[in-house]
C-alpha cells in the first residue's frame, strides 16, 4: 500500500493529500505504550469548507454514474481492504489498543458493509403500481442526497466509517469522513485505498479535526445527512443542531448494557460468552456488556465463575497474539474508570476482582485497567447508570425474570440487551417486553450483520434509520412518488 503519510495526518480533498494550515493539533498516542504517533490537525472551517464544496462540485455527475458502474469502485475496494488486511489491523492495535484478533474482525465487518452496499441496484429499487385509475400509473423512485458527512468514534477507527459511506456513496450520495482526532491512522491508511480503488476526485473526503469541524459540517448548508457515534451527550447535540438546519441525522449513543442469567442458562457458555462481551475490547465498544442481573440460582454458580473469568485474562499489548485484552483508549479514561469504579465501591458496591493500578510488564506506561467485577450494586448506585466504557461488570441479583426486564427497562439507555437461558418460552418473553434496539439470546455481542440495521433505542439512539442494510439505502436516498398518465390520442401524434 502506497501510505501517503509517515504519521503525519493529512486531509483528503478533491482527490488529492492535503497538508492542513491548523495550527493546533491533537496527539494520537499508543494506548499500550503512551507513545505519539502522530498528530491530528484540527482543520480550520475554512479546510472543511473546502472538502465539503469538492464534494458538492462531484455529486452532479456522481448521481449520473449508473448504480451498476458505481459500485464498481466498492468491489475493487473491497479486493484491497481484503489484501491489506493485516496492515489495517496493526494500525487499528496501535492507535486504538484493541488485540490484534479484534482488530482483524473490525475490517471484517468494514468488509461486509461494502459487500451488501455492493447490492445497491436491487436495494435501491423503487415501487410501481399499474392503472391506479384508468390510464394512469404510480411509482416510487430513490434519489440520492448530495452531500453527506460521517462523523466517527475512537473505538472502531476502521469499521464504523463503513457503516455509511459505502452505502452513501452506492446510492449516488458524495460523502466526507471525519475521523476521531484520537485514531486519524486508520483513515489514512483507508483513503489510501480508496485514492486506488478509481472513485472520481471529490466523490470521497477526509477532513481531520475535533468540535470546530464537527460543528462546520454540522452547520454547512450543503451538507444534506450526517451520521454519528459516540456518546449520548454528544449525539443529542449533533442531532439537535443537524436536525435544526433540515439534515437528516442517525445518532448513536451511549449505553448500558445487561445481560440476564435465568438459572437454566448454560454455565460455561454463559461465562465465557458473558466476559468476551463485557471485557472484549477493554470494554470499549457500544455492545459491551456492563451490567449482569442474575436469576434466582443462577447468583450461585455465575458470580464464582464470571471472578475466575475475569482474573485469569490475559491483558497486555494486542499485537501480542496471546493477549486477550489490551489497554483503554487515554490516560483521562483510564482515570475516569478507576474514579468511578471507587465512586461504587464508596456506594457499597463489593470488588470481586478489582482491576485498578494495573501494571503490565513491558508497558508500563500504558494505559491498562484490567477485568473488574463489582458485586451488591443497587439500582441507585451511579456506577449502575452510568457508562464506564471500560472492562467492568457490575452483578445484581433479582428473584425472578420479571424483576430483571423491569430493571432492565429502567435505566436511560436501550443499545442492547441479552439474555442465557435454554427456555423458548423465557426468550419470547424477553426478546418482546426488554426495551432495546438490539437483542441476544444465548449471545453476549448481539452486533447486526451489514445486512441488518445497527439499532438503538431511548438514549442509545437519536433519530429514524439507523446505519447498515436497508436503513442505510432509505437514510441516503430520497423518496420521489410520480404520477403519470398518457392519454391514447397524444401517442397518435407521433
Amino acid at each position: 500500500m502506497s501510505d501517503p503519510t509517515a504519521n503525519r495526518v493529512r486531509n483528503y480533498v478533491n482527490g488529492t493529500w492535503c497538508e492542513s494550515t491548523a495550527t493546533d493539533f491533537v496527539e494520537a498516542v499508543n494506548p499500550a505504550t503512551a507513545e505519539v504517533i502522530g498528530r491530528t490537525p484540527l482543520s480550520p472551517a475554512a479546510e472543511v469548507d473546502a472538502a465539503v464544496r469538492a464534494a458538492e462540485a462531484a455529486f452532479p455527475a456522481w448521481r449520473r454514474v449508473p448504480v451498476a458502474d458505481r459500485i464498481q469502485c466498492l468491489f475493487r475496494l473491497r479486493i484491497l481492504l481484503q489484501e491489506h488486511l493485516e496492515e489495517l489491523a496493526r494500525a487499528i492495535t496501535v492507535e486504538c489498543g484493541k488485540t490484534i484478533g479484534e482488530s482483524r474482525a473490525e475490517m471484517q465487518r468494514a468488509m461486509e458493509n461494502v459487500e451488501v452496499a455492493g447490492g445497491a441496484p436491487i436495494l435501491m429499487q423503487g415501487e410501481f403500481s399499474e392503472d391506479i385509475a384508468s390510464g394512469i400509473d404510480e411509482f416510487v423512485i430513490r434519489q440520492p442526497l448530495g452531500v453527506c458527512a460521517g462523523i466517527c468514534p475512537f473505538n472502531f477507527p476502521g469499521m464504523i466509517p463503513f457503516w455509511f459511506m459505502p452505502y452513501a456513496l452506492a446510492c449516488g450520495n458524495t460523502y466526507v469522513v471525519k475521523p476521531s482526532e484520537k485514531v486519524p491512522l486508520t483513515m489514512q491508511k483507508v483513503f489510501a485505498l480508496i485514492d486506488q480503488a478509481g472513485f472520481p476526485k471529490g466523490v470521497v473526503n477526509l477532513v481531520n479535526g475535533a468540535q470546530e469541524t464537527v460543528d462546520t459540517l454540522l452547520d454547512h448548508p450543503a451538507v444534506r445527512a450526517i451520521s454519528f457515534v459516540g456518546s449520548t451527550a454528544v449525539a443529542k447535540h449533533v442531532y439537535a443542531r443537524a436536525t435544526a438546519g433540515g439534515k437528516r441525522a442517525q445518532c448513536q449513543g451511549g449505553a448500558k448494557n445487561p445481560i440476564i442469567v435465568l438459572p437454566d442458562a448454560d454455565p460455561d457458555m454463559t461465562t465465557r460468552i458473558t466476559a468476551d462481551s463485557g471485557f472484549g475490547c477493554a470494554g470499549q465498544r457500544c455492545l459491551a456488556a456492563s451490567l449482569v442481573v442474575t436469576v434466582g440460582d443462577a447468583r450461585h454458580w455465575f458470580t464464582d465463575a464470571i471472578v475466575e473469568a475475569a482474573a485469569r485474562r490475559v491483558v497486555g499489548n494486542g499485537l501480542d497474539e496471546r493477549v486477550q485484552m489490551g489497554p483503554v483508549i487515554s490516560a483521562h479514561s483510564k482515570a475516569r474508570i478507576e474514579q468511578l469504579v471507587q465512586k461504587g465501591i464508596d456506594q457499597g458496591a463489593k470488588p470481586l476482582v478489582d482491576g485498578r493500578g494495573a501494571a503490565v510488564p513491558g508497558c508500563e506506561q500504558g494505559f491498562f485497567v484490567r477485568p473488574t467485577v463489582l458485586h451488591n450494586l443497587h439500582p441507585d448506585h451511579e456506577i449502575t447508570g452510568t457508562e464506564l466504557f471500560g472492562p467492568v461488570l457490575g452483578l445484581v441479583e433479582v428473584d425472578t425474570i420479571e424483576e430483571a426486564i423491569a430493571f432492565a427497562n429502567r435505566g436511560r439507555y436501550g443499545n442492547m440487551a441479552c439474555l442465557f437461558t435454554s427456555s423458548g418460552a423465557s426468550a419470547r418473553k424477553f426478546r418482546s417486553e426488554v426495551e432495546a434496539g438490539n437483542i441476544g439470546i444465548n449471545i453476549g455481542v448481539a452486533a447486526p450483520m451489514a445486512f441488518f440495521p445497527f439499532s438503538g433505542a431511548k438514549e442509545s439512539f437519536f433519530g429514524d434509520l439507523h446505519g447498515q442494510g436497508r436503513h442505510a439505502i432509505e437514510f441516503f436516498t430520497q423518496t420521489k412518488v410520480v404520477v403519470e398518465r398518457w392519454p391514447k390520442e397524444w401517442s397518435r401524434r407521433f
